[in-house]
């Protein structure tokens, strides 16, 4: 069975309430009649009727629950709960109104605030930052989280490295030049999505362009003292560091260049040392190497809400959406 299908049928078997709420692209039809057909969700689709009209033309949705903000009948305990928990900085109602009317991400995050729905799925058509920040005003952070992170769970057909070519690269999506101590974080928190979504044991590397002293730089000493500081933090993870990719994850590399090593050759949760190596390497495998790639995941917030690449497929929206529902049964 495909990891992704496993993903589906762990969805299946416990059935969770996301809400879509872009309904102004016909991709979140497709994916929705898609979710409704496989029975992996509970959905709720924000909207008002004409976008449901014009955008959801000739998709069966009939299965979703659509709520559209200006008839909802919650939508004023939504507006109440926004204003108070945004009063410091000057919430009011008026401008509370304006912006969930304007802007569904907020209006779905204060829906799950409420105990209405379990997760959120979107970002084919809005920024990650547009996708984030209401979840981040709105629904907070797990407790005992460092940092707010973004995976890309990357699956590579016919390939027996990492495992059966699954990974989690992280960070691919949010945190653009973070320090040793924040490396070390999504490293943890990458390492327990990992268990989570696999069942299986995470083995962590700390990647560089250098692997156990080959290069010297101030970006190698970054990535060295965030591989110390995650070791002393999760000591009972496997992690190892500075390590390039091909030691990372080829035996025989990892043979000649990290000897003795528990990770290297044999990793599976690859932690890129800034954005650009992450957005650049899932970019990489997705196109040249025909992977899979879902995401952005985020983790660290307190319900699972999660973003999508612009240029995402209505399989992709399907496929994250399944993922959503799953780390929605682990709260």
């Amino acid at each position: 069975m495909a990891f992704i299908d496993t993903i589906k049928a762990r969805a299946k078997a416990d059935k969770k309430t996301i809400i879509l709420p872009e309904s102004m692209d016909k991709r979140t039809f497709a994916a929705a009649e898609t979710i409704l057909k496989e029975g992996l969700a509970n959905l709720i689709i924000i909207g008002t009727e004409e976008e449901i009209a014009e955008n959801g033309k000739g998709y069966d949705i009939s299965g979703a629950t659509i709520v559209n903000p200006h008839t909802y009948a919650k939508t004023q305990e939504y507006v109440d709960l926004f204003v108070e928990l945004r009063k410091s900085k000057g919430m009011t109602e008026e401008k509370a109104r304006e912006t969930i009317f304007n802007d569904y991400a907020y209006y779905g995050c204060l829906m799950i605030k409420c105990g209405d729905a379990d997760g959120m799925v979107s970002g084919a058509c809005h920024s990650t930052a547009n996708t984030l920040r209401p979840c981040l005003q709105i629904i907070k952070t797990k407790p005992g989280t460092k940092l707010v992170s973004a995976f890309f769970l990357v699956v590579v057909p016919d390939c027996d490295m990492g495992d059966n070519g699954t990974f989690v690269f992280s960070d691919a999506g949010l945190n653009q030049d973070p320090n040793a101590e924040e490396l070390a974080a999504i490293a943890g928190s990458s390492a327990e999505t990992f268990k989570l979504l696999t069942g299986h044991e995470p083995l962590i590397a700390m990647l560089s362009h250098s692997t156990k002293g080959s290069a010297k730089h101030v970006l190698v000493d970054k990535v060295v003292e965030a591989t110390k500081i995650a070791q002393e933090e999760y000591p009972e993870l496997k992690i190892d560091g500075e390590l390039q990719l091909d030691a990372a994850i080829v035996p025989e590399v990892a043979a000649s260049k990290a000897p003795g090593s528990e990770v290297a050759g044999k990793a599976n949760v690859l932690i890129f040392p800034n954005l650009d190596a992450g957005n650049i390497g899932y970019k990489l495998v997705q196109r040249l190497g025909k992977a899979d790639a879902y995401g952005p995941v985020t983790q660290g917030i307190a319900a699972p809400v999660n973003d999508l690449s612009r240029g995402c497929s209505a399989d992709d929206i399907v496929g994250v959406v399944a993922i959503t529902a799953v780390q929605a049964q682990a709260q």
